[in-house]
């Protein structure tokens, strides 16, 4: 059976925070899924762990290895493209350390079977009741702060934009967000909505984009981000919205 989905995770140094028998047992519930990890100049033993789940996986994992380290902006678009090439109905990626745990991805697909116009389906970090939302009080304000940066940089109201699980339906205007390589390395998931909303220009947003909160999600320890990446997020906001006005 052709893969209906393609999930893109990107890997550097994950060694210690990968999952393998997560990911096999989610392949082995979604025999229409398979992933491509891209492996981005990792100088730990990733390569070995990668290599061991691709013999593992059924002939549904793909390895894309990519040197030296670039970034999670060039190993997402590097992925993505080469998922595309595989025809899939949907591509999308997911974090490598499963602070979005894979069971969510049918709700995702469901979005996109209940609702053929929607494109893209953005995991939302919601913090509600009855959710299992674990994130550390700075980093929730902060990421409300940006969020309302990127709104008004989108001229689109998101509520999270960073959240890394994400999908797209393979359409036109979602391969024309990858046809370049992202000038961000921190913000590239702006990038990607406010490249969708050119391409898509005339297409109403709400019924094209959705986001889904998420029933659980926890931030993992080991996280690459650090404070000064802020600077440079606003910074690339600053460009992407620049870029917008021009379109």
């Amino acid at each position: 059976m052709a893969a209906r989905l393609q999930l893109v995770v990107p890997c550097f140094n994950e060694a210690d925070r990968l999952k393998p028998d997560a990911f096999l047992q989610f392949l082995a519930d979604a025999p229409d899924a398979a992933i491509v990890f891209v492996d981005d100049g990792s100088t730990d033993a990733t390569p070995a762990v990668l290599a061991d789940l691709a013999a593992r996986g059924g002939g549904a994992v793909t390895i894309l290895t990519l040197a030296p380290n670039g970034g999670k902006a060039r190993a997402v678009h590097q992925g993505i493209r080469a998922a595309f090439e595989r025809q899939p109905a949907f591509v999308g990626f997911w974090d490598a350390d499963l602070s979005t745990p894979l069971d969510a991805v049918p709700a995702f697909l469901a979005v996109f079977d209940s609702s053929p116009d929607v494109e893209i389906v953005m995991g939302s970090r919601v913090r509600l009741l009855g959710r299992d939302i674990t994130r550390g009080v700075a980093r929730h304000y902060s990421g409300r702060v940006f969020a309302t940066a990127a709104s008004l940089a989108l001229g689109v109201a998101v509520y999270d934009t960073q959240c890394g699980a994400k999908i797209f339906r393979t359409s036109a205007a979602v391969r024309r967000a990858f046809d370049a390589p992202f000038r961000s390395r921190w913000i590239f998931d702006v990038e990607i909505l406010s490249r969708y909303l050119a391409a898509s220009r005339g297409a109403p947003p709400d019924s094209r984009i959705y986001e889904l909160p998420l029933a659980r999600w926890a931030a993992a320890p080991g996280s690459k981000v650090r404070a000064w990446h802020g600077l440079r997020a606003l910074w690339d906001l600053a460009v992407i919205a620049a870029g917008r006005r021009t379109q």
